[in-house]
């Protein structure tokens, strides 16, 4: 029961989020508040996990995820409504549930900063990342879901942390950081659209992929890697980032062989597990590089 919960969850990908905001949470350590992190980060990953089993409910009522029952544990859903291991109902229980803790610590968070801007911003971010699944809006069905994503676990995650520590937002440092984070995860989103796409053409839910195609997917794949790659290089060189970030580049490897993988295997979901895997990898590594090399600096 505990690993079915863990799965429906996707507690293992919660660290997509988790990881900006300690980025934007050490970029200015000065008077660091740690309630207020804590509060920030419950908020965080309750709203992450809210947004996950929306997601699942979402496209078991359109239709998306019965097209195929197969669990891939990285794209299609969990397949446990499918398998009827839990109901849609469930889902959209606990979807409303994690939101309301987020709400909540969110709450409590505006009572430490002793400012009701974090109650405004978190009112954006939760509204955006239901809308990204549910109707009437449905972002994600409507090819504009990968720039929904960018935002959530770009801007807003790390400019989030950055704001909980200094008070300060907008702030154009925190902004230009956090797009090397919207880029990754951006690029985890569009690797998983690409095995997806036949069974997300049969319900009229329309991905990037279906306007450049799955035989070119990789190439918009290395754009959004590749783009991740030199927003890191332009903030060393404004001197936001140590020269020691470069380091990262070294996950230019994988990344090839992921693009490598979305062109020579898009027709075959088992063999895109592994740009999958790989991607998400990727994201991890250069965010943990980003924080090191913050800390150390």
């Amino acid at each position: 029961m505990l690993k079915n919960l863990i799965e429906a969850f996707r507690l293992p990908f919660v660290g997509a989020s988790i990881l900006p905001f300690i980025f934007g949470s050490v970029i200015n350590r000065k008077n660091f508040s740690f309630p207020g992190f804590i509060l920030g980060l419950f908020a965080v990953i309750a709203t992450h996990i809210s947004a996950n089993l929306v997601n699942d409910y979402a496209d078991s009522r359109s239709g998306a995820d019965w097209q195929d029952k197969n669990s891939y544990k990285f794209f299609g859903g969990s397949k446990f409504i499918q398998q009827n291991i839990f109901s849609e109902r469930f889902y959209l229980k606990f979807a409303i549930l994690f939101a309301i803790i987020s709400a909540f610590s969110v709450l409590l968070l505006s009572l430490v900063l002793k400012t009701f801007l974090a109650v405004f911003i978190y009112g954006f971010v939760i509204a955006l990342s239901w809308v990204y699944s549910v109707s009437p809006i449905r972002l994600s069905y409507r090819r504009v879901g990968e720039i929904a994503v960018f935002i959530l676990f770009g801007p807003v995650l790390v400019m989030g942390g950055y704001f909980i520590q200094t008070k300060i937002f907008p702030d154009l440092k925190a902004f230009l950081l956090s797009v090397p984070f919207g880029f990754f995860t951006t690029a985890i989103l569009f690797a998983n659209e690409v095995p997806d796409f036949a069974d997300d053409n049969k319900v009229g839910k329309n991905t990037l992929v279906s306007i450049i195609g799955v035989d070119k997917s990789f190439l918009f794949y290395s754009l959004l890697v590749g783009s991740g790659f030199l927003s890191i290089l332009i903030n060393i060189f404004k001197g936001f980032l140590s020269p020691w970030a470069g380091l990262a580049f070294i996950l230019v490897i994988p990344a090839y062989s992921a693009a490598k993988i979305i062109k020579n295997y898009s027709d075959s979901k088992f063999k895109l597990i592994q740009s999958s895997k790989l991607t998400i990898a990727i994201q991890a590594f250069v965010s943990i590089c980003l924080i090191l090399v913050t800390l150390l600096s």
